[in-house]
């Protein structure tokens, strides 16, 4: 009985030392608030809108197979993304932000475009990069679209070059072993030159077809999508598209033109009492002779 008392009274007094342990200090929390600024600065997205992406850069693909950055173009827009596989938070999201929207876009991915994710970790291997691939299919579920999904990795040279054109900027964190950096995708015309840029976890499905559209210069896309793009215009500050004020007017005013042109036409081509009868609504009133 005794020897219980004297462990649960040691078990006591350790417990308050380490609950009366001081806090840590001011000069402790600003070293630590240095550190992460320190480690978050300079990591950013800066646009570098109708730069060429150097297609001649190697990397290695989901099968092993080493493939020149050209490969994924010539045909299609494509849509590029700047990841790694063993992100622990941040990629993830990215890449189910691109998942979502895609899923309400109807276009599907290796017919109206593809889908280019380069890994920005050069110690990732291609095996890693099939594993997350068929994942992305399952979730995607687009019969026939794995043709449309390219995951890549590559030399530190190489991630340099393509992330330097676009403006990706990031470092990686030793402490943590995690690579610091921001959210974001990239839409590239079939050229290869970078089109327009969509910031955060989220991408507007309207917005995301409409860039692609673009892209392509209107080869893919349908009438409506061609009037939407007449009437609204890409900010690169937001990354979203908006009205256009100016063309939304003109707009309006061809409509009105053309349907002022019309009704003239059918007034031209009827009889004086049909435009009168059109016009009120019933026949004009005539007086009977009397006899």
């Amino acid at each position: 009985m005794k020897s219980l008392f004297s462990s649960l009274l040691f078990a006591l007094c350790l417990s308050i030392s380490f609950s009366q342990a001081p806090p840590p200090s001011i000069a402790e929390k600003r070293d630590t608030t240095e550190k992460q600024q320190t480690m978050t600065s300079g990591v950013t997205i800066e646009q570098h809108l109708d730069e060429q992406l150097p297609l001649d850069t190697v990397f290695f693909d989901e099968n092993g197979k080493e493939v020149p950055l050209a490969t994924f173009f010539g045909e299609r827009p494509v849509i590029l993304g700047l990841v790694y596989y063993r992100c622990p938070a941040l990629c993830n999201r990215i890449i189910t932000g691109i998942i979502e929207s895609l899923k309400v876009v109807s276009f599907d991915a290796g017919k109206e475009f593809d889908v280019v994710l380069i890994s920005i970790d050069p110690t990732e291997s291609p095996e890693l990069a099939a594993e997350t691939k068929q994942s992305i299919l399952k979730r995607y579920d687009r019969p026939q679209s794995e043709n449309g999904w390219h995951l890549l990795v590559g030399s530190q040279e190489s991630i340099l070059s393509v992330a330097d054109t676009v403006g990706f900027r990031y470092k990686y964190d030793p402490v943590r072993k995690q690579y610091v950096h921001a959210a974001g995708i990239f839409v590239i015309t079939p050229q290869g030159k970078i089109s327009q840029y969509f910031y955060g976890i989220e991408y507007p499905p309207r917005d995301l077809r409409l860039a692609l559209v673009q892209s392509a210069e209107n080869k893919i896309g349908t009438l409506v999508d061609q009037v939407l793009l007449y009437c609204m215009v890409y900010d690169p500050a937001t990354g979203k598209y908006g009205l256009a004020i100016l063309r939304l007017v003109q707009l309006a005013g061809l409509v009105t033109v053309i349907a002022l042109g019309i009704f003239i036409y059918r007034m031209f081509r009827q009889e004086p009492k049909e435009v009168i009868e059109e016009i009120v609504g019933e026949e004009p009133f005539t007086e009977k002779k009397e006899r």
